[in-house]
């Protein structure tokens, strides 16, 4: 029987767990043996019992990673614990290869496959295992709230006693799956919504949801979906053009990011001073160095009366549904690796062959092994 370990997630801040006790009744029913540390998804409001009756086993941590074929994780695990996980172990989850590459050479060297969900090829037959789009679908959506929040105005249009107030004007820069719902999101609370992004392709959705197009005449598409980096001239004029258009938002909402490299500055501080006082930024891309150069992760800072929040984790806020979103990826990617109850991955597969980071001692990933030094 193949065995599914999960550890109780120890990254500051994180409240997702990786299996929900629903998505661990479906593996057990199909001849898995399922683990978890216990108080792993208290945060996320699942109880120990409810995995028990679920068919899982509840361990301490010192009893999880005995036997295990399998580690499911969201956060990566610490260094200091891979170590525990014997030899041939296949460790699925989040992995940030670019943030620690020392974490991804000892997993090498400790000879783990490691399949980072991040990674996951961006094509119809993966759709189901896209761990990126269902978490940024909770990310623009707690977004938009922060906006509301912090925003010194409604963002709905109210006639009152005193009089009409206007809709609050929303801008969302890139048009992404957390861009999307950011639009969405802000449109049902009733503000005016604007839209930017480089892809061309992007205008069709976001006027599909309601809000304005911002056109410039620069078309950046790359390959799977995301854009690619502007050149000096582009940054010259989309800067020129958006300062002018972030002047009159009341908030702002930047969610524009390319994994494995710095997020790309879309509002300078000369942007953010044209803001009138009481409006907001709220940058998404804040823990891969932010669109915004104000930007401090973790913080809200506020210049001149405009606010500007780094939020970190954002899909750790909504812990039940990104929980539930995160397991049912892992669970059809477990498709590709368990097959009748046995441990059989084809490891040619394009989608676990676009994840493997490393695998037989070595690191699979040519840019992070290029990071390495080719090690």
């Amino acid at each position: 029987m193949v065995q599914i370990a999960v550890p109780k997630e120890t990254a500051p801040g994180e409240r997702r767990v990786a299996l929900t006790p629903e998505v661990v009744g479906r593996l057990v029913k199909e001849g898995v043996g399922v683990r978890l540390e216990t108080g792993a998804g208290a945060a996320a409001h699942f109880s120990d019992e409810a995995y028990w009756k679920a068919g899982a086993e509840v361990v301490h941590r010192e009893q999880l990673f005995s036997g295990a074929q399998v580690v499911f994780t969201v956060q990566p695990l610490p260094t200091p614990e891979l170590a525990r996980l014997e030899t041939g172990t296949i460790l699925v989850g989040l992995m940030y290869p670019h943030r620690d590459p020392e974490r991804v050479r000892t997993m090498a060297t400790g000879n783990l496959t490691a399949l980072a969900m991040e990674l996951i090829p961006r094509i119809t037959r993966a759709q189901s295992m896209d761990v990126l789009s269902s978490q940024a679908t909770v990310a623009g959506y707690v977004a938009a709230l922060i906006a509301a929040r912090e925003s010194s105005r409604f963002f709905p249009m109210l006639t009152t006693a005193a009089g009409t107030i206007r809709p609050a004007k929303v801008m969302v820069m890139g048009v992404g799956v957390a861009g999307l719902q950011a639009i969405a999101t802000a449109r049902r609370l009733g503000a005016n919504v604007w839209a930017y992004d480089v892809r061309k392709a992007a205008a069709e959705q976001a006027l599909s949801l309601g809000a304005k197009v911002i056109e410039l005449p620069i078309s950046a598409e790359g390959e799977g979906g995301y854009a690619r980096e502007l050149t000096e001239e582009e940054k010259k004029i989309q800067h020129e053009a958006l300062a002018k258009e972030v002047g009159g938002m009341d908030a702002v909402i930047t969610t524009a990011q390319v994994p494995g490299r710095r997020a790309p500055v879309l509002i300078t501080a000369d942007m953010v001073e044209r803001m009138s006082p009481g409006s907001v930024v709220v940058d998404l891309a804040a823990e891969s160095g932010g669109n915004c150069e104000l930007t401090r992760p973790g913080e809200t800072v506020e210049i001149n009366g405009v606010k500007v929040v780094g939020p970190l984790n954002l899909p750790s806020a909504l812990s039940v549904h990104a929980s539930e979103m995160y397991a049912k990826n892992l669970y059809n990617l477990s498709k590709l690796l368990i097959k009748e109850g046995r441990l059989e991955p084809d490891w040619s597969d394009e989608i676990l062959a676009g994840a493997l980071l490393t695998h037989q001692g070595q690191i699979a990933h040519a840019p992070t092994r290029a990071l390495l030094g080719g090690s």
